[in-house]
Protein backbone atom coordinates (compact mmCIF):
# COMPACT_ATOMS: atom_id res chain seq x y z
CA UNK A 1 0.00 0.00 0.00
CA UNK A 2 1.44 3.49 -1.19
CA UNK A 3 1.88 6.07 2.04
CA UNK A 4 0.03 8.79 0.47
CA UNK A 5 0.84 11.23 3.10
CA UNK A 6 5.17 10.38 3.59
CA UNK A 7 5.45 11.61 -0.33
CA UNK A 8 7.56 14.95 -0.41
CA UNK A 9 8.45 14.25 -4.22
CA UNK A 10 6.78 12.73 -6.61
CA UNK A 11 7.09 12.68 -10.69
CA UNK A 12 4.04 11.81 -13.51
CA UNK A 13 5.15 10.30 -16.99
CA UNK A 14 2.23 11.40 -18.83
CA UNK A 15 1.46 14.48 -16.50
CA UNK A 16 -0.90 15.89 -19.33
CA UNK A 17 -3.38 13.60 -19.31
CA UNK A 18 -6.88 14.69 -17.72
CA UNK A 19 -6.70 12.11 -15.61
CA UNK A 20 -3.05 12.18 -14.32
CA UNK A 21 -3.46 16.21 -14.63
CA UNK A 22 -5.89 15.79 -11.63
CA UNK A 23 -3.86 13.97 -9.37
CA UNK A 24 -0.56 16.47 -9.93
CA UNK A 25 -2.99 19.05 -8.55
CA UNK A 26 -3.67 17.16 -5.87
CA UNK A 27 -0.49 16.73 -4.65
CA UNK A 28 0.37 19.84 -5.39
CA UNK A 29 -2.46 21.46 -3.09
CA UNK A 30 -1.00 19.60 -0.38
CA UNK A 31 2.83 21.13 -0.92
CA UNK A 32 4.11 17.87 -2.67
CA UNK A 33 7.17 19.13 -5.03
CA UNK A 34 5.34 17.75 -8.45
CA UNK A 35 7.50 17.81 -11.37
CA UNK A 36 6.44 15.64 -14.96
CA UNK A 37 7.19 14.78 -18.43
CA UNK A 38 4.08 14.97 -21.67
CA UNK A 39 4.77 14.36 -25.34
CA UNK A 40 3.00 17.65 -26.35
CA UNK A 41 2.55 21.24 -24.41
CA UNK A 42 -1.11 21.84 -23.92
CA UNK A 43 -3.03 24.36 -22.55
CA UNK A 44 -3.67 22.15 -19.59
CA UNK A 45 -0.07 21.35 -19.02
CA UNK A 46 0.98 25.06 -19.28
CA UNK A 47 -2.13 25.54 -16.35
CA UNK A 48 -0.17 22.99 -14.67
CA UNK A 49 2.87 25.20 -15.21
CA UNK A 50 1.16 28.52 -13.80
CA UNK A 51 0.18 26.50 -10.32
CA UNK A 52 3.73 25.69 -10.41
CA UNK A 53 4.24 22.71 -11.63
CA UNK A 54 7.62 21.75 -13.48
CA UNK A 55 7.18 20.42 -17.00
CA UNK A 56 9.42 19.16 -19.70
CA UNK A 57 8.03 18.02 -23.13
CA UNK A 58 11.32 15.50 -24.18
CA UNK A 59 11.67 12.64 -23.30
CA UNK A 60 15.17 12.50 -21.25
CA UNK A 61 16.36 11.62 -18.12
CA UNK A 62 18.47 13.94 -17.97
CA UNK A 63 15.85 16.06 -16.83
CA UNK A 64 13.65 13.93 -14.91
CA UNK A 65 13.36 14.28 -10.36
CA UNK A 66 15.75 11.69 -9.77
CA UNK A 67 14.87 12.09 -6.11
CA UNK A 68 11.11 11.69 -6.38
CA UNK A 69 10.04 9.11 -4.26
CA UNK A 70 7.32 7.70 -6.54
CA UNK A 71 6.86 7.58 -10.36
CA UNK A 72 2.90 7.77 -11.36
CA UNK A 73 2.22 6.68 -15.07
CA UNK A 74 -0.14 6.10 -17.27
CA UNK A 75 -0.55 3.12 -19.55
CA UNK A 76 -0.95 5.20 -22.65
CA UNK A 77 2.81 5.40 -22.53
CA UNK A 78 4.58 3.83 -24.62
CA UNK A 79 6.48 0.35 -23.12
CA UNK A 80 9.99 1.89 -24.90
CA UNK A 81 9.74 5.17 -23.29
CA UNK A 82 13.05 6.03 -21.73
CA UNK A 83 12.43 7.70 -18.62
CA UNK A 84 9.76 5.15 -17.39
CA UNK A 85 12.25 2.21 -18.58
CA UNK A 86 14.75 3.96 -16.30
CA UNK A 87 12.55 4.59 -13.13
CA UNK A 88 11.85 0.90 -13.53
CA UNK A 89 15.49 -0.48 -14.13
CA UNK A 90 16.75 1.66 -10.93
CA UNK A 91 14.05 0.27 -8.46
CA UNK A 92 12.24 3.35 -8.31
CA UNK A 93 8.50 2.85 -6.76
CA UNK A 94 6.34 3.23 -10.49
CA UNK A 95 2.57 2.69 -9.89
CA UNK A 96 -0.19 3.44 -12.26
CA UNK A 97 -2.54 6.28 -11.66
CA UNK A 98 -5.31 4.03 -10.58
CA UNK A 99 -3.03 3.08 -8.15
CA UNK A 100 -2.44 6.17 -6.64
CA UNK A 101 -6.08 6.99 -7.07
CA UNK A 102 -7.08 3.88 -4.91
CA UNK A 103 -4.55 4.87 -2.11
CA UNK A 104 -5.78 8.39 -2.06
CA UNK A 105 -9.52 7.06 -1.73
CA UNK A 106 -8.64 4.80 0.64
CA UNK A 107 -9.86 6.05 3.67
CA UNK A 108 -12.10 8.55 2.70
CA UNK A 109 -15.82 8.49 1.51
CA UNK A 110 -16.33 7.78 -2.43
CA UNK A 111 -18.62 8.93 -4.52
CA UNK A 112 -17.67 6.68 -7.83
CA UNK A 113 -19.13 7.36 -11.56
CA UNK A 114 -18.52 4.90 -14.09
CA UNK A 115 -19.80 4.17 -17.55
CA UNK A 116 -18.58 3.78 -21.11
CA UNK A 117 -20.35 7.18 -21.61
CA UNK A 118 -21.42 9.83 -19.30
CA UNK A 119 -18.91 9.71 -16.21
CA UNK A 120 -17.20 12.84 -16.87
CA UNK A 121 -20.34 15.39 -16.87
CA UNK A 122 -22.01 13.26 -14.21
CA UNK A 123 -19.26 13.21 -12.10
CA UNK A 124 -18.62 17.04 -12.73
CA UNK A 125 -22.03 17.33 -11.84
CA UNK A 126 -22.34 15.16 -8.49
CA UNK A 127 -19.16 17.24 -7.68
CA UNK A 128 -20.28 20.53 -8.68
CA UNK A 129 -23.63 20.04 -6.74
CA UNK A 130 -21.84 18.88 -3.52
CA UNK A 131 -19.52 22.22 -3.80
CA UNK A 132 -21.99 24.63 -4.75
CA UNK A 133 -24.63 23.26 -1.57
CA UNK A 134 -21.31 23.83 0.60
CA UNK A 135 -21.34 19.96 1.22
CA UNK A 136 -18.17 20.40 -0.35
CA UNK A 137 -15.89 17.09 -1.96
CA UNK A 138 -12.79 16.24 -3.43
CA UNK A 139 -13.13 16.49 -6.86
CA UNK A 140 -10.99 14.16 -9.80
CA UNK A 141 -12.60 14.32 -12.58
CA UNK A 142 -11.96 13.57 -16.81
CA UNK A 143 -12.88 16.87 -18.07
CA UNK A 144 -12.32 20.14 -17.08
CA UNK A 145 -15.40 21.92 -15.20
CA UNK A 146 -16.22 25.33 -16.96
CA UNK A 147 -17.69 26.87 -13.16
CA UNK A 148 -13.76 26.15 -11.74
CA UNK A 149 -11.80 25.92 -15.05
CA UNK A 150 -10.67 22.73 -13.72
CA UNK A 151 -10.50 19.13 -13.38
CA UNK A 152 -9.47 19.26 -9.70
CA UNK A 153 -10.46 20.69 -6.10
CA UNK A 154 -10.00 20.40 -2.74
CA UNK A 155 -12.48 20.30 0.71
CA UNK A 156 -12.07 20.12 4.27
CA UNK A 157 -14.79 17.92 3.82
CA UNK A 158 -13.02 13.74 3.73
CA UNK A 159 -15.60 13.03 0.52
CA UNK A 160 -13.97 12.44 -2.83
CA UNK A 161 -15.49 12.39 -6.57
CA UNK A 162 -14.02 10.36 -8.46
CA UNK A 163 -14.49 9.51 -12.45
CA UNK A 164 -13.63 5.42 -12.07
CA UNK A 165 -12.25 5.06 -15.49
CA UNK A 166 -12.88 1.46 -17.01
CA UNK A 167 -9.81 1.36 -19.11
CA UNK A 168 -7.49 -1.01 -18.28
CA UNK A 169 -9.49 -2.19 -15.79
CA UNK A 170 -8.93 1.02 -13.44
CA UNK A 171 -11.74 0.92 -11.69
CA UNK A 172 -11.21 -1.91 -9.83
CA UNK A 173 -8.94 -0.53 -7.54
CA UNK A 174 -11.59 1.91 -6.24
CA UNK A 175 -13.68 1.14 -3.14
CA UNK A 176 -17.13 3.33 -3.68
CA UNK A 177 -19.27 4.14 -0.81
CA UNK A 178 -22.08 5.47 -3.84
CA UNK A 179 -21.10 3.97 -7.24
CA UNK A 180 -23.04 5.17 -10.84
CA UNK A 181 -22.74 2.95 -13.60
CA UNK A 182 -24.04 5.27 -16.45
CA UNK A 183 -23.29 2.53 -19.36
CA UNK A 184 -21.81 -0.97 -19.88
CA UNK A 185 -21.85 -0.58 -24.09
CA UNK A 186 -18.93 -2.39 -25.83
CA UNK A 187 -15.41 -0.25 -25.81
CA UNK A 188 -11.80 -0.42 -25.40
CA UNK A 189 -12.14 -4.09 -27.23
CA UNK A 190 -8.33 -4.03 -27.31
CA UNK A 191 -8.09 -4.34 -23.99
CA UNK A 192 -10.99 -6.10 -23.44
CA UNK A 193 -11.53 -8.22 -26.43
CA UNK A 194 -15.45 -8.79 -26.13
CA UNK A 195 -18.30 -7.13 -24.98
CA UNK A 196 -18.99 -9.69 -22.49
CA UNK A 197 -16.03 -9.04 -20.60
CA UNK A 198 -16.76 -5.29 -20.74
CA UNK A 199 -20.04 -6.08 -19.18
CA UNK A 200 -18.52 -8.26 -16.51
CA UNK A 201 -16.13 -5.40 -15.43
CA UNK A 202 -18.63 -3.55 -14.52
CA UNK A 203 -20.55 -6.29 -12.61
CA UNK A 204 -17.29 -6.28 -10.49
CA UNK A 205 -16.84 -2.88 -10.23
CA UNK A 206 -20.77 -3.06 -8.52
CA UNK A 207 -19.23 -5.90 -5.97
CA UNK A 208 -16.81 -3.26 -5.11
CA UNK A 209 -19.17 -0.92 -3.36
CA UNK A 210 -18.80 -1.50 0.56
CA UNK A 211 -21.86 -2.49 3.18
CA UNK A 212 -24.90 -0.64 3.15
CA UNK A 213 -23.61 1.77 0.40
CA UNK A 214 -25.53 3.01 -3.03
CA UNK A 215 -25.51 1.54 -6.64
CA UNK A 216 -27.57 3.68 -9.02
CA UNK A 217 -27.31 2.19 -12.28
CA UNK A 218 -29.05 3.51 -15.92
CA UNK A 219 -32.49 1.57 -15.75
CA UNK A 220 -32.46 -1.07 -18.75
CA UNK A 221 -28.50 -2.01 -19.03
CA UNK A 222 -27.90 -5.07 -20.62
CA UNK A 223 -26.50 -7.51 -17.46
CA UNK A 224 -28.25 -4.69 -15.28
CA UNK A 225 -29.78 -6.87 -13.25
CA UNK A 226 -26.30 -9.10 -12.35
CA UNK A 227 -24.67 -5.86 -10.93
CA UNK A 228 -24.06 -6.28 -7.18
CA UNK A 229 -25.31 -3.92 -4.27
CA UNK A 230 -26.78 -3.97 -1.28
CA UNK A 231 -28.86 -0.61 -2.21
CA UNK A 232 -29.62 -0.77 -5.58
CA UNK A 233 -32.05 2.05 -7.83
CA UNK A 234 -32.42 2.68 -11.22
CA UNK A 235 -32.54 5.84 -12.92
CA UNK A 236 -33.85 6.77 -16.19
CA UNK A 237 -34.16 10.06 -18.34
CA UNK A 238 -38.15 8.79 -18.54
CA UNK A 239 -38.86 5.98 -18.22
CA UNK A 240 -41.70 5.10 -14.87
CA UNK A 241 -40.02 1.97 -14.49
CA UNK A 242 -37.21 3.10 -12.78
CA UNK A 243 -36.76 4.40 -9.98
CA UNK A 244 -35.50 7.94 -10.61
CA UNK A 245 -36.70 9.78 -14.01
CA UNK A 246 -37.93 13.22 -15.19
CA UNK A 247 -41.10 14.35 -16.54
CA UNK A 248 -42.90 17.34 -17.25
CA UNK A 249 -39.72 18.39 -19.81
CA UNK A 250 -40.08 21.40 -21.52
CA UNK A 251 -37.27 23.51 -23.86
CA UNK A 252 -36.81 27.00 -23.52
CA UNK A 253 -34.22 28.52 -25.52
CA UNK A 254 -31.39 25.85 -25.28
CA UNK A 255 -32.16 24.82 -21.83
CA UNK A 256 -34.76 22.59 -20.42
CA UNK A 257 -37.42 22.58 -17.48
CA UNK A 258 -37.91 19.46 -15.84
CA UNK A 259 -39.16 17.59 -12.65
CA UNK A 260 -37.54 14.46 -11.04
CA UNK A 261 -39.79 11.81 -9.81
CA UNK A 262 -39.51 8.98 -7.21
CA UNK A 263 -41.81 6.55 -5.37
CA UNK A 264 -41.50 9.08 -2.06
CA UNK A 265 -39.66 12.19 -3.25
CA UNK A 266 -40.35 15.28 -6.25
CA UNK A 267 -38.08 17.61 -7.00
CA UNK A 268 -39.87 20.39 -8.90
CA UNK A 269 -39.06 22.92 -11.78
CA UNK A 270 -35.49 21.68 -11.97
CA UNK A 271 -33.50 24.18 -14.25
CA UNK A 272 -30.41 23.15 -16.58
CA UNK A 273 -28.84 25.49 -18.95
CA UNK A 274 -26.77 22.42 -21.12
CA UNK A 275 -28.14 20.69 -24.28
CA UNK A 276 -28.21 17.50 -24.73
CA UNK A 277 -31.29 15.44 -23.48
CA UNK A 278 -29.15 12.95 -22.51
CA UNK A 279 -27.63 15.24 -20.20
CA UNK A 280 -31.22 15.38 -18.26
CA UNK A 281 -30.43 12.12 -17.67
CA UNK A 282 -27.07 12.64 -16.38
CA UNK A 283 -28.30 15.16 -14.34
CA UNK A 284 -31.06 13.08 -12.61
CA UNK A 285 -28.50 10.40 -11.31
CA UNK A 286 -26.36 13.19 -9.63
CA UNK A 287 -29.46 15.07 -7.87
CA UNK A 288 -30.33 11.49 -6.59
CA UNK A 289 -26.80 11.38 -5.29
CA UNK A 290 -27.41 14.65 -4.05
CA UNK A 291 -30.91 13.61 -2.23
CA UNK A 292 -28.85 10.56 -0.93
CA UNK A 293 -26.47 12.77 0.86
CA UNK A 294 -29.20 14.87 2.47
CA UNK A 295 -28.42 17.90 0.62
CA UNK A 296 -31.72 20.13 0.94
CA UNK A 297 -33.90 20.80 -2.61
CA UNK A 298 -33.01 24.16 -2.95
CA UNK A 299 -29.44 23.78 -2.13
CA UNK A 300 -30.12 21.02 -5.18
CA UNK A 301 -31.74 23.35 -7.36
CA UNK A 302 -29.55 26.24 -7.18
CA UNK A 303 -26.69 24.03 -7.69
CA UNK A 304 -28.15 22.71 -10.98
CA UNK A 305 -29.09 25.84 -12.57
CA UNK A 306 -25.71 26.98 -11.89
CA UNK A 307 -24.05 24.33 -13.46
CA UNK A 308 -22.19 25.72 -16.71
CA UNK A 309 -21.22 22.10 -18.04
CA UNK A 310 -18.07 20.60 -18.76
CA UNK A 311 -15.43 21.60 -21.59
CA UNK A 312 -16.18 19.72 -25.06
CA UNK A 313 -19.11 17.71 -23.66
CA UNK A 314 -22.05 19.84 -25.71
CA UNK A 315 -20.34 23.05 -24.80
CA UNK A 316 -21.87 26.05 -26.63
CA UNK A 317 -18.83 27.73 -28.55
CA UNK A 318 -20.60 30.46 -30.31
CA UNK A 319 -24.64 30.52 -30.17
CA UNK A 320 -26.52 33.59 -31.40
CA UNK A 321 -29.47 34.24 -34.02
CA UNK A 322 -27.72 33.19 -37.17
CA UNK A 323 -25.32 30.29 -35.81
CA UNK A 324 -25.05 27.62 -33.05
CA UNK A 325 -21.90 25.67 -32.71
CA UNK A 326 -20.80 23.02 -30.18
CA UNK A 327 -18.03 20.80 -29.45
CA UNK A 328 -17.78 17.52 -27.75
CA UNK A 329 -16.05 14.73 -27.03
CA UNK A 330 -18.11 12.19 -28.25
CA UNK A 331 -16.17 9.43 -29.99
CA UNK A 332 -18.08 5.85 -29.64
CA UNK A 333 -21.37 6.14 -31.89
CA UNK A 334 -23.81 5.80 -28.52
CA UNK A 335 -22.14 9.07 -27.82
CA UNK A 336 -23.06 10.77 -31.15
CA UNK A 337 -26.47 9.64 -31.39
CA UNK A 338 -26.97 11.64 -28.19
CA UNK A 339 -25.28 14.61 -29.31
CA UNK A 340 -26.93 14.67 -32.76
CA UNK A 341 -30.67 13.99 -31.22
CA UNK A 342 -29.89 16.64 -28.51
CA UNK A 343 -28.67 19.16 -30.77
CA UNK A 344 -31.40 18.62 -34.00
CA UNK A 345 -33.98 18.80 -31.25
CA UNK A 346 -33.29 21.47 -29.44
CA UNK A 347 -32.50 23.29 -33.65
CA UNK A 348 -34.62 21.51 -35.73
CA UNK A 349 -34.60 24.38 -37.89
CA UNK A 350 -31.28 24.46 -38.67
CA UNK A 351 -29.03 22.72 -41.15
CA UNK A 352 -26.70 20.28 -39.17
CA UNK A 353 -23.18 19.87 -39.95
CA UNK A 354 -20.87 17.84 -38.24
CA UNK A 355 -17.00 17.35 -38.09
CA UNK A 356 -15.99 14.08 -36.57
CA UNK A 357 -12.48 13.25 -35.95
CA UNK A 358 -12.48 9.13 -35.53
CA UNK A 359 -10.11 7.96 -32.31
CA UNK A 360 -8.16 4.88 -32.79
CA UNK A 361 -7.99 2.59 -35.89
CA UNK A 362 -9.28 -0.24 -33.56
CA UNK A 363 -12.52 1.51 -32.53
CA UNK A 364 -12.75 2.46 -36.02
CA UNK A 365 -12.30 -1.09 -37.30
CA UNK A 366 -15.13 -2.29 -34.48
CA UNK A 367 -17.78 0.72 -34.94
CA UNK A 368 -17.20 1.53 -38.53
CA UNK A 369 -20.95 0.08 -39.39
CA UNK A 370 -22.45 2.62 -35.95
CA UNK A 371 -20.29 5.76 -37.07
CA UNK A 372 -21.82 5.99 -40.37
CA UNK A 373 -25.84 5.07 -39.00
CA UNK A 374 -24.90 7.75 -36.43
CA UNK A 375 -23.55 10.12 -38.62
CA UNK A 376 -26.01 9.98 -41.30
CA UNK A 377 -28.53 11.63 -38.93
CA UNK A 378 -26.60 14.98 -39.71
CA UNK A 379 -27.35 16.36 -42.75
CA UNK A 380 -23.65 17.28 -43.57
CA UNK A 381 -20.65 15.20 -42.79
CA UNK A 382 -16.96 16.07 -42.87
CA UNK A 383 -14.68 13.46 -41.78
CA UNK A 384 -10.77 14.23 -40.60
CA UNK A 385 -8.13 11.06 -40.62
CA UNK A 386 -7.85 8.90 -37.49
CA UNK A 387 -6.10 10.33 -34.85
CA UNK A 388 -3.97 7.35 -33.50
CA UNK A 389 -3.14 8.43 -30.00
CA UNK A 390 -1.89 5.25 -28.58
CA UNK A 391 -2.02 2.81 -31.71
CA UNK A 392 -0.29 2.23 -35.12
CA UNK A 393 -2.17 1.93 -38.34
CA UNK A 394 -4.23 -0.61 -39.56
CA UNK A 395 -4.19 -1.44 -42.84
CA UNK A 396 -7.19 -1.02 -44.80
CA UNK A 397 -8.60 1.03 -41.86
CA UNK A 398 -9.03 5.09 -42.44
CA UNK A 399 -11.70 7.60 -42.71
CA UNK A 400 -12.87 6.55 -45.91
CA UNK A 401 -14.04 3.41 -44.51
CA UNK A 402 -16.62 5.50 -42.35
CA UNK A 403 -17.05 7.63 -45.43
CA UNK A 404 -18.55 5.05 -47.72
CA UNK A 405 -20.95 3.36 -45.17
CA UNK A 406 -22.99 6.89 -44.78
CA UNK A 407 -25.75 6.93 -46.34
CA UNK A 408 -25.94 10.42 -47.20
CA UNK A 409 -24.19 11.62 -50.51
CA UNK A 410 -23.27 15.17 -48.68
CA UNK A 411 -20.06 13.95 -47.11
CA UNK A 412 -16.78 14.63 -47.45
CA UNK A 413 -12.63 13.63 -46.21
CA UNK A 414 -10.86 16.62 -45.33
CA UNK A 415 -7.62 17.20 -43.37
CA UNK A 416 -7.55 19.62 -40.79
CA UNK A 417 -5.87 22.33 -42.41
CA UNK A 418 -8.94 22.33 -45.27
CA UNK A 419 -10.98 22.94 -42.53
CA UNK A 420 -10.88 26.93 -41.93
CA UNK A 421 -11.52 27.10 -45.30
CA UNK A 422 -14.42 24.91 -45.83
CA UNK A 423 -15.40 27.23 -42.40
CA UNK A 424 -15.09 30.49 -44.43
CA UNK A 425 -16.76 29.15 -47.77
CA UNK A 426 -20.16 27.31 -46.60
CA UNK A 427 -23.35 27.76 -44.91
CA UNK A 428 -23.18 26.39 -41.48
CA UNK A 429 -26.36 27.32 -39.07
CA UNK A 430 -25.52 24.38 -36.63
CA UNK A 431 -22.20 22.89 -36.32
CA UNK A 432 -20.80 20.45 -34.39
CA UNK A 433 -17.37 19.25 -34.24
CA UNK A 434 -16.41 16.08 -32.34
CA UNK A 435 -14.16 13.57 -31.25
CA UNK A 436 -11.35 12.67 -28.63
CA UNK A 437 -8.33 13.35 -30.52
CA UNK A 438 -7.14 16.76 -31.40
CA UNK A 439 -9.98 18.17 -33.08
CA UNK A 440 -9.96 20.27 -30.35
CA UNK A 441 -7.04 22.40 -31.62
CA UNK A 442 -9.72 23.58 -34.41
CA UNK A 443 -11.91 25.05 -31.83
CA UNK A 444 -10.46 28.56 -31.45
CA UNK A 445 -10.19 28.94 -34.86
CA UNK A 446 -13.25 28.03 -35.63
CA UNK A 447 -14.84 30.38 -33.53
CA UNK A 448 -13.20 33.32 -34.91
CA UNK A 449 -13.85 32.73 -38.40
CA UNK A 450 -17.91 32.20 -36.85
CA UNK A 451 -17.79 35.47 -34.69
CA UNK A 452 -15.69 37.14 -36.83
CA UNK A 453 -13.27 38.33 -34.79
Amino acid sequence: MIEINKIARIYFVGIGGIGMSALARYFNAKGVVVTGYDKTETILTKQLVSEGIKVHYEDNIELIDKDAQLIVYTPAVPKDHKELNYFKDNNYTVVKRSDVLGAITNSSFNICVAGTHGKTTTSTMVAHILQHSGYGCNAFLGGIAVNYNSNFWSSANNVCVVEADEYDRSFLKLSPDVAIVTAMDPDHLDIYGTAENVEQAFIDFSARVKEGGLLLSKYGLKRGDELKAGKHCTYHLNNDKADVHAANIRIDNGSYHFDVITKDWQLKDVLLNMGGMHNIENMIAAIAVAHELEIADEKIKAAVSSFKGVKRRFEYIVKNESVVYIDDYAHHPDELKALLTGAKNLFPEKKCTIIFQPHLFSRTRDFADGFAATLGMADEIILLPIYPARELPIEGVTSEMILDKINNSNKKVLSKNEIADWIKNNERALLITAGAGDIDTLVAPIKKILTKE
